[in-house]
Formats: C-alpha cells, structure tokens, sequence
C-alpha cells in the first residue's frame, strides 16, 4: 500500500456526514448558491469607515502596493483598499481553482489511474494525475499487466509484453509562461497524468515519462520477461478509437487517490502547485491549460462573481500572468460560503496558528485558530485571502501586495483590526447602518 496524503481531522468529519449523499460522478453542471444578496458592485463603498480608517493606517505611509478588500456575512464591503485593481496573486489562484473543482467534481471525487484491456486485446494504462501516485502502485500494474497479457518466460526472444500509455505529449507538461528555473525545482514539476510522487524528488524530475518506463520496465524485468512501452497521445488515442467504434475497454487493475477533499487540503493547506494544477484541469474536463484556464473562468462568471481584470493562466498561481483583484477574492469566498459543499471549502485551508502554511503565523494572538486562509508567495509578491471568524460572524478577507514591504506583518495588523471592528460602529442595534434601509 502506498502512503497517502493525511487528511486534516476536520475533513473526515465532514466527510463522515456527508458520505451518503455525495458520489463519485461529475457535476454537469456548476452548482450556484441562490441568493445574490450583497455582491459588491464597483461603485460600491466600503460600509464601515472605522474599519476602514483602521485599515489604512495599519498599511502606513503608501497604499499603491496594495489590494485589500472585506466583506461581511451578507457580502457587503465593508473596507476596501484599491480592491478593483489587479494584481498578480501567487498561489492565492488556487482558491480559484480549488473552488472550480470542488464545485464540478464533488468532495467524494477521486483521480483513477486504470489498466485497460480494449476489445483486440491490447493493453493501455491511463491515468488522471493522481499526485501521490506511487512506484509500488506502477509495479502493481506491471505484474497485473503481465498476468493478463503475457507472460513469465525465461526465453530471452519470446515475444515482449506490449503496454501503452496514455500521456500528455511534452509541450504539455508545463504552462508556457512558468520560468525555466522554476521547471527544475519540485514545487514547477511537469504535469502529467501519470506523475509518480508528483514527478518530484528532491528536485523536478525533468523526464517523467522516461521515469515510468524505467520502473515498468524493471519489474516487468525482474518476473523474467520483457516490456515493450509505447506512449499515445491522448487527442490521438480518442480519436483513433472513435473511428475504429471499438468497444468499452475492461478496467483490469484501477488505483485511486485519495477523495476529492484531501486533494483540495493538499491544493490549499500544503499550497501543493502539481495537485492544483491537476484539480483545474480535470474540472474542466481539458488537459489543455489554456482550455482550462478559459473554463475555470466562464465558471467564475457563471457563479455571479465580479470578474473585472480577471487573467488565469493556471491553476497554481505559479505563472506571473494570473491577474486577480481582492474584490473578486473576497467575493469568492463569500460566495463559496453558500455553496452546497462550503465547508469541504473551508476545511481545504491553513488555519493561523495550526496548520498548513499559516502554522506560525500569529500565534498567541487572538487571531489563532480563528483565521482559516490560503498565503501565496512569488519574488515581490505577497498575498493572503481567506475567512476569518469574530463574534460578530465571518468576515471574507483578501490582501494582495505587489512590491510592499514587511507584507506579512501588515496582513496580521490588518486582521487583527478586522477582528476588532468586526461590528461596525456606525450601524444601529439590528446590524445596519442608520442610512440603510435594504
């Protein structure tokens, strides 16, 4: 058995109670939240000026690197800070692909990597970019492989067991614009469908496919007979496939991830670049990420949410070409909120003070515990979004800096303000200001 992901306690309990309503299928269609209630418009003003004023000084003497912006349980802004500007988010991108994802899939989704038998008796072993994917798992394959196609001779010139794979061709294996020297470290590994330990070691692992063959390879070896791999591209296969009309292949041996909850907590607690990557793609149905891409964000605006400036370049947030505001962030979170799966959503994220890439920050403050969020890190890029809880109910937080300096001191001033001025000074007894009458 292969090690998999652990999954945060919270999970599991969620999962326990939902278990019995939630399959494996795909979602045809994007589950929207019914009420629009509350979605900040870009005339909109931020509702409470203390909070705002607090904000403001808590960024000091400029606020052009900034995007900040704040809503309340009903969605209205409460402070906003160049909240309609875009910027680049770093790994912040991946509460909009998780999102998409958990939204299209189901929290009960898992990636399958299968071994087919198609009608003429060939065998294909394809897969969906499961990231721990392990090599006793593709030794597993081989030996099923070899029992079902061929066979254990000693003979050195019998006839070699024939395996195709099913594998993204190469220009696929990284988005276009992610830096070359990114590429060679394990957090910019090469997304594959079939990805042992993510295609990472130490390092990237730079050739995957020549990786897997090795390992096929070997086992197949080791039982005494021979391999002979050849890799189709997955366009291609289809296609061929279609035309011949041939029928349903036999899953013969079929490994799964883990479910689509632990993927979405490795994706945002661990900030897991491959395991994004994957999740947007297999939502969109398209292992082209330009494709992808374009559907992550017909998918934002199907939800209601603002999309002004929107750029998605991946899933990940590792491309310098994502543009995002903190508006639509912060909108996002509010609106996932709502959403049929929210606290599968929720649950996903670090937690201040416990978890994940936020287990130091705040510590022994009163923000421990009680900020649930996604940090995102690229050269001179510094973001944090998520939900943090007050007396006063959620508050949906987004900070984007683009060149600040000391970001993450400032993202903890800015919280614990919100914390402080969860309830508004200006409205009356009933939540609301003397002037509002919606």
């Amino acid at each position: 058995m292969s090690q998999r992901w652990i999954i945060p306690a919270l999970t599991l309990v969620l999962l326990s109670a939902s278990s019995a309503v939630h399959s494996n299928e795909r979602l045809l269609h994007p589950i929207t939240p019914n009420s629009r209630q509350g979605l900040p418009g870009p005339a909109q003003r931020p509702l409470c000026p203390a909070l705002q004023r607090a904000v403001v000084g808590s960024l000091g003497s400029s606020t052009a690197p900034w995007s900040i912006s704040v809503l309340d349980e009903r969605g209205q802004l409460l402070a906003d800070i160049n909240g309609w500007l875009p910027r680049i988010p770093a790994s912040n991108q991946k509460l909009i692909s998780s999102a998409f994802a958990l939204d299209r899939l189901g929290p009960d989704f898992r990636l399958k990597t299968q071994l087919l038998r198609h009608g003429d008796g060939s065998l294909e072993i394809v897969g969906e970019g499961d990231p721990d994917l392990s090599i006793a798992e593709i030794q597993r394959f081989a030996m099923v492989a070899l029992g079902r196609g061929g066979s254990r001779s000693s003979d050195s010139a019998g006839t070699p067991l024939q395996l195709m794979v099913r594998e993204e061709p190469p220009q696929r294996w990284w988005p276009s614009d992610w830096p070359s020297d990114d590429r060679s470290y394990a957090y910019g590994a090469p997304i594959t469908r079939l990805a042992l330990t993510s295609n990472a070691l130490h390092m990237a692992v730079m050739d995957p496919a020549r990786r897997l063959e090795r390992v096929l390879s070997t086992t197949v070896s080791q039982q005494g007979g021979r391999l002979r791999l050849v890799r189709v591209n997955p366009e291609q296969r289809e296609a061929a496939l279609s035309r011949t009309k041939a029928e349903d292949p036999v899953v013969i041996h079929s490994e799964m991830s883990a479910p689509m909850h632990g993927l979405l907590s490795l994706a945002n607690t661990e900030s897991h670049n491959f395991t994004a990557e994957v999740l947007m793609r297999e939502a969109a149905d398209n292992w082209d990420v330009a494709e992808a891409s374009l559907a992550n964000t017909r998918w934002m605006q199907a939800q209601g949410i603002p999309i002004q400036g929107l750029r998605i370049r991946d899933g990940s947030g590792l491309s310098r070409g994502n543009r995002v505001t903190s508006r639509t962030l912060s909108t996002l979170l509010w609106r996932m909120a709502q959403h049929p799966y929210g606290a599968f959503y929720q649950a996903s994220m670090a937690i201040a003070g416990r978890r994940g890439t936020l287990w130091r920050f705040q510590r022994g403050t009163p923000l421990t515990g009680q900020f649930w969020g996604k940090t995102g890190t690229l050269r001179g890029v510094n973001s944090l979004s998520g939900i943090l809880e007050t007396s006063n109910g959620p508050r949906y937080v987004s900070m984007i800096a683009n060149g600040a300096a000391s970001p993450r001191g400032v993202m903890g001033d800015v919280l614990l303000a919100v914390q402080r001025i969860s309830r508004c000074p200006s409205w009356n007894a009933v939540g609301m200001r003397p002037d509002d009458h919606g």
